[in-house]
């Protein structure tokens, strides 16, 4: 499927829909990926479910949401915009006074044309969002004594669920490149939609090779909630297969490129990033502090977790204008825009696949000699060559590429490889 026919799907299908961290339009989203991409599995996680510090909140939903005036006419409609509604708003149905709707109105007065997207997950509590001009406009036509009537048709599944994708491309090893990215903001399309385009043509692509290097592990997951709790339920096996990936958000426009390192900031991800750029010959590209982050490559990234997850973007989220507003739209997410990223995306997985990333197989320092890499005979002058075992070991890590340890280690990266399969081939690193 070429990524036109992505784009296209994403445009006029998966954007109106009422998505968040949980409820229909989530799971509708991820059928109609599936519809595309068959192999992706459709999973849950029940409401309340204890993940780490947090819990699965319960299935929201909502069919409805207006305010009427006092000539009974809608001045507010969910169904007009789903970005009208605050996220996870509660069932509300009671008249209230104008100082209490506009109490519960959000609004950007430095973007008076953009309606904000506003949540609360957490806490209990209903709003609606509209444009400043539309909020000054009700302060200005009203009456200080006018009533209004306030209508929002949500419920909260306490048997609900948590919905996620999950898509596996096995290759030639068990190490596993992970890409992640979330599908949880309604109608916003660089926050939102750009991150999904490039994982589909970036599965489109890597399923039709016969044999990656490595495995890659495609997810579509609610934001923050959604990682942690995938997180929680795959540690094992995260902890012990993936050496490195990516999360994709707000990569679809067309103004710059940039990026977001692990912690660390010299893990193969963060190479594969960096060489990606330099072999596409993008020059102009903004690499952001890890302080900076915001997005699911905190989860992967914790400590306890450190699965060395960078990020991909094009222009990072909050950094341009119509971040987290209306004005999120395709006008902002390009066809050209969502190639960039897509183009960067896929150079970095292939870098990443072809990378050597030794890990030590013996816990502590094991006995060399008995494998013929050490003299057995102790004196003063011990062989340089046994020296370089050694210290290769010691970074064998599991997280360092074979670039890296030819680097800390001072040695010719032709040296350093061969010293890889020389130590390989005793059993010591794999």
């Amino acid at each position: 499927m070429k990524i036109s026919k992505i784009y296209s799907i994403a445009k006029n299908t998966l954007y109106p829909l009422n998505r968040s961290l949980t409820g229909k339009g989530t799971k509708k989203t991820l059928l109609i990926i599936k519809k595309y991409f068959p192999k992706l599995k459709l999973k849950k996680i029940r409401s309340n479910t204890q993940v780490f510090d947090w819990k699965i909140p319960n299935e929201w939903n909502v069919t409805d949401a207006y305010v009427l005036d006092k000539f009974n006419k809608k001045i507010i409609d969910f169904k007009k915009n789903n970005l009208h509604l605050l996220g996870y708003s509660m069932p509300v149905d009671k008249a209230i006074t104008k100082k209490k709707l506009i109490d519960n109105i959000y609004s950007i007065q430095k973007q008076p044309n953009a309606i904000p997207y506003i949540t609360s997950y957490y806490k209990k509590r209903w709003g609606f969002c509209l444009s400043h001009k539309e909020k000054k406009n009700i302060i200005k036509k009203y009456k200080k004594e006018d009533m209004f009537k306030v209508k929002i048709k949500s419920n909260f599944n306490k048997s609900g669920y948590l919905n996620y994708g999950e898509l596996f491309i096995k290759g030639k090893s068990k190490d596993e490149i992970l890409i992640s990215t979330y599908i949880c903001h309604p109608s916003m399309a660089n926050n939102e939609l750009s991150g999904p385009i490039v994982s589909m043509a970036l599965i489109n692509y890597f399923q039709k090779i016969k044999k990656n290097q490595k495995s890659i592990r495609f997810l579509f997951i609610p934001e923050t909630i959604g990682s942690i709790a995938y997180i929680f339920f795959n540690l094992e096996n995260l902890k012990k297969k993936v050496v490195g990936g990516f999360n994709l958000s707000c990569i679809g426009d067309n103004r710059q490129h940039s990026c977001m390192l692990t912690k660390n900031e010299s893990t193969p991800s963060d190479e594969s990033i960096i060489e990606a750029y330099k072999k596409l010959s993008i020059k102009n590209f903004k690499i952001y502090s890890f302080l900076k982050r915001g997005s699911d490559e905190r989860q992967f990234n914790s400590p306890g977790i450190d699965l060395n997850i960078a990020s991909i973007f094009r222009t990072k989220y909050g950094e341009y204008p119509e971040y987290h507003t209306s004005l999120d739209n395709f006008n902002v997410v390009t066809l050209k825009g969502v190639m960039g990223g897509y183009k960067v995306a896929k150079e970095a997985i292939k870098l990443l696949l072809k990378k050597i990333i030794p890990k030590n197989k013996i816990l502590c320092e094991p006995q060399m000699g008995k494998r013929g890499l050490y003299p057995t005979l102790s004196t003063k002058n011990k062989k340089t060559i046994s020296r370089n075992y050694m210290d290769f070991l010691q970074y064998a890590d599991g997280k360092s590429s074979l670039e890296r340890i030819s680097k800390k280690i001072n040695l010719d990266f032709f040296l350093t490889r061969k010293i890889f399969y020389k130590l390989k081939s005793k059993k010591l690193v794999y």
